[in-house]
C-alpha cells in the first residue's frame, strides 16, 4: 500500500478542522469563548451511544478490591477469572485486547500469556472509568476496533479536603470466605505549586471457597501495589505531572502439564479433566511511568496536552515467560469552536512482545510494532435540536515478525454520532464508525512455541460499528434502549495454531443494550439488560476463543443505593445470566446478589465502617465470561461463595 508522510497526514486533518476552529462562538469581554456542556457529550447521551462513565461515587459504592468488582452493576461489561492475575474484561462479549486500554492516558498492551489477564489493576486510587462500546472517538488512540477503556486515578487535588495541604487515608479490610487481610495507606499534600501522592496496597488471603464449600485452588490474593505521583503547577496554570506505579500479583497458582511435560499455570481454570493440578508460584507484574504537561487555565485556540508513557507487563507462567512493553506519546490541542470544541493532534507508540519457553519445545523470539497517527475529533451543538460528534484518524504502522519479516500499512478511521432532541424528555441518537485496527502482536510468552511462526497471509484488521438508540428522561425516571453491532474483520491469530500467524478470523457482536433507572431524593434503583450474540467466522464463539471474546448471551444487572440518614447508607447489586443454548453444551443460568451497609459516625465523620455480603444466597456458579465453559477437558473456575466482608476507612 502507498505510504503517506506524517506531515501530509497532519496537514490534511488540520486543514479539514480549521474552518470549524475559526468560527467564533459567544465571547466575553476578554475574547474567551464561553461554552455550555455539549449535549452529545452529556452523560445520558454518551451512555446511549455506548460510552459509559463509571463515576467516583459508583466506584466507592461498589467498594472494589479487584477489576471484577469495578464493573458490578454493568450488564455490557463483564469479567472472568478468580485471582487478580487471571481477570479479563469483556465489552459486549469482546475481549479488552481488541479495545484501546489506557490508565491515566498511558497505553496498555495485551497479556503475555492467554491464561492470565490483560491489564493487572489495583482499584485503590481509581477515580473513574470511561468505556466506549464500539464507537470510540478518534482521540481515544489507535487500534480501538471494538471501543476503548480509559481508567483514571486520583491525584492530590481529588483527595485533599478543602483548605488542607496534607492528608492521608488508611483502609483495613477482611472477609469470612478466604480470610483476606487487605490494607492500604495513602498520603498526599501540597506545598506551593507542588503536590504529591504516595500509596501502598497489600492484599493477601487464602484460596476462596465456592458455594458448595469446596476450596478453589490457586485463587488466593497475593497483590502488592505502589503508586507515586508528583506535580507542579505554576501561577499561569502550566502543569507538569509525573507518575510511577508497580502492581504485582504472585503466589501459588493452579498448574497442569502441557506439551513436552512442561507445567503451565492456568489460573483461569478450575483444573483439567485429564489429571490433577499442582500449585506453583507464578508472577504477573505491571510497571508504568507517565510524564505529562497541560495548562489548567488554557482556553480559546490554545489548550495543549502532552504525554509520554512507558508500560511493561511481565508474566511468569512457569513453562513460559513473556514481556509486553509499550512506549507511547500523545501531543494534542483542544480548540474552542462555535457550539463546542475540536481536539486534534498526533500520537505514537512502539510495542514489543518478547518471550521464551522451556522444555522439549523450548523457544523464544520477539515481535515489534510501531504506529504513528494523526487525529481530529469535533464535538458540537449545531442548534437546540442537533448535537454531533465526528472525527477521523490516520495511522501508519510498521511490524517486524519473530523471523524478521517486515510489514507496513496505513489506514484511515472515521466516526460520527448525532443526538437529536425530540422533546423535553425524548431523544434519539445514532452512531457509525469504521476503524482501522492495524496489525496484532502475538502472544509474548509463546513466540515460536512448538514450531517457528509463519506470517503467510498476515495482514491488518478493520472494524465497522453501528449503534441506534432512544432515551427518555423526566428527572425521576430514565430509560434507554439501543441496538448495536460491531464487526472486526481479518484479525490475525495472536495464539496461532501450528505457528500460523496469518490465520485470520472475523468477529461479530450484535444485540441490544437497555437501561431503566428510578431516582428519588436520597437514592436510586437501576436495572441494565444486555443481549450480545458473539460469533467468530459466522459460528457462535467458544469460551476459549482467547484474544477474541466470549459467548455472552443475556446478562441482567441491578444496582441500588440509598442514604437512610447522614450516617447510614445501604445498597446492593445483582447479576443474572440467562441460560445460553447457542453453545454446546448449553451454558446454565445463575443469579448472584450482593448487599452492603455503610456507617459514618456523626462525631467522627472521617471514619467509615462498612459491611459487605457478596453472593448472599451462597450460589455455586461460574461467570459467563469464564474460560473453558464449553470445553470437555476443562473444569470451569467457580466464583466465591457467600463472603461477608468488613472494611474500615480512616481519613486524617
Amino acid at each position: 500500500m502507498q505510504r503517506i508522510s506524517t506531515k501530509k497526514l497532519t496537514a490534511l486533518l488540520l486543514t479539514t478542522a480549521m474552518p470549524f476552529a475559526t468560527t467564533a462562538g459567544a465571547q466575553d469581554a476578554s475574547g474567551v469563548i464561553e461554552l455550555e456542556e455539549i449535549r452529545v457529550e452529556a452523560a445520558d447521551a454518551q451512555t446511549l451511544l455506548g460510552n459509559d462513565e463509571i463515576t467516583e461515587d459508583e466506584i466507592e459504592a461498589r467498594n472494589p478490591s479487584s477489576t471484577k468488582d469495578v464493573f458490578v452493576g454493568e450488564s455490557a461489561i463483564t469479567t472472568g477469572g478468580g485471582a487478580a492475575i487471571a481477570q479479563k474484561v469483556y465489552v459486549n462479549g469482546i475481549e479488552e485486547s481488541l479495545l484501546s486500554v489506557t490508565i491515566d492516558g498511558a497505553r496498555q498492551n495485551k497479556s503475555a500469556f492467554h491464561h492470565t489477564g490483560n491489564v493487572l489493576l489495583d482499584p485503590e486510587l481509581l477515580k473513574r472509568v470511561e468505556v466506549s462500546k464500539g464507537l470510540a472517538p478518534a482521540d481515544a488512540g489507535a487500534g480501538a476496533v471494538a471501543g476503548s477503556i480509559a481508567y483514571e486515578t486520583k491525584d492530590a487535588r481529588d483527595l485533599l479536603e478543602a483548605g488542607d495541604t496534607f492528608g492521608g487515608r488508611l483502609r483495613l479490610s477482611t472477609d469470612s470466605n478466604a480470610n483476606s487481610q487487605d490494607g492500604s495507606l495513602t498520603i498526599y499534600g501540597t506545598n506551593g505549586g507542588f503536590e504529591y501522592v504516595l500509596s501502598h496496597t497489600r492484599r493477601s488471603s487464602d484460596d476462596y471457597e465456592d458455594g458448595d464449600g469446596a476450596v478453589v485452588l490457586g485463587t488466593r490474593a497475593e497483590l502488592t501495589d505502589y503508586v507515586g505521583k508528583v506535580a507542579y503547577e505554576s501561577l499561569e496554570g502550566h502543569r507538569f505531572e509525573f507518575a510511577a506505579s508497580r502492581t504485582e500479583d504472585s503466589g501459588p497458582r493452579s498448574a497442569q502439564p502441557g506439551p513436552g511435560g512442561v507445567y503451565f499455570i492456568r489460573p483461569d481454570f478450575g483444573g483439567l479433566t485429564t489429571g490433577p493440578s499442582v500449585l506453583i508460584e507464578a508472577l504477573s507484574r505491571r510497571t508504568s511511568y507517565t510524564l505529562g504537561y497541560s495548562n489548567t487555565q488554557a482556553s480559546g485556540m490554545w489548550n495543549p496536552e502532552i504525554q509520554l508513557s512507558y508500560n511493561k507487563q511481565e508474566i511468569d507462567a512457569i513453562g513460559s515467560y513473556g514481556v509486553n512493553s509499550s512506549f507511547s506519546a500523545t501531543f494534542k490541542n483542544r480548540f474552542d469552536i462555535a457550539g463546542g470544541n475540536l481536539t486534534a493532534g498526533l500520537d505514537f507508540f512502539r510495542e514489543t512482545a518478547e518471550g521464551r519457553t522451556g522444555g522439549a519445545f523450548g523457544s523464544g523470539g520477539e515481535e515489534t510494532l510501531r504506529n504513528t497517527g494523526v487525529f481530529a475529533q469535533a464535538r458540537q451543538d449545531l442548534n437546540d435540536t442537533f448535537s454531533v460528534s465526528y472525527g477521523a484518524r490516520i495511522d501508519s504502522q510498521q511490524f517486524t515478525g519473530a523471523d524478521g519479516t517486515k510489514f507496513s500499512d496505513t489506514g484511515v478511521s472515521i466516526n460520527g454520532t448525532v443526538d437529536v432532541r425530540l422533546s423535553d424528555t425524548w431523544s434519539l441518537n445514532a452512531g457509525l464508525a469504521s476503524t482501522w485496527g492495524g496489525y496484532e502482536l502475538g502472544e509474548a510468552g509463546l513466540v515460536n512455541f512448538f514450531t517457528p511462526w509463519d506470517y503467510t497471509g498476515f495482514t491488518s484488521s478493520r472494524a465497522k460499528s453501528a449503534r441506534l438508540g432512544v432515551r427518555f428522561d423526566n428527572g425521576t425516571w430514565k430509560a434507554s434502549a439501543a441496538l448495536f453491532q460491531t464487526e472486526v474483520d481479518d484479525i490475525a491469530a495472536v495464539l496461532p495454531s501450528g505457528g500460523a500467524r496469518g490465520e485470520l478470523s472475523d468477529l461479530k457482536s450484535r444485540g441490544i443494550d437497555t437501561s431503566l433507572q428510578y431516582s428519588w431524593a436520597n437514592g436510586f434503583a437501576r436495572v441494565n439488560w444486555t443481549y450480545a450474540d458473539v460469533e467468530v467466522d459466522d459460528a457462535t464463539i467458544t469460551s476459549t476463543a482467547y484474544y477474541l471474546g466470549r459467548p455472552l448471551g443475556h446478562i441482567i444487572a441491578l444496582e441500588t443505593g440509598m442514604e437512610l440518614t447522614p450516617e447510614w447508607r445501604v445498597g446492593g447489586s445483582a447479576q443474572i445470566a440467562l441460560s445460553n443454548d447457542d453453545t454446546t453444551p448449553e451454558l446454565p443460568s445463575y443469579e448472584v446478589v450482593n448487599l452492603y451497609a455503610s456507617y459514618t459516625p456523626a462525631r467522627y465523620d472521617n471514619l467509615e465502617l462498612r459491611l459487605d455480603v457478596r453472593n448472599l444466597f451462597d450460589k455455586t456458579y461460574y461467570s459467563r465470561s469464564a474460560d473453558g465453559l464449553d470445553n470437555s477437558r476443562v473444569v470451569p473456575l467457580n466464583e466465591p461463595g457467600r463472603t461477608i466482608g468488613l472494611t474500615a476507612r480512616l481519613r486524617f
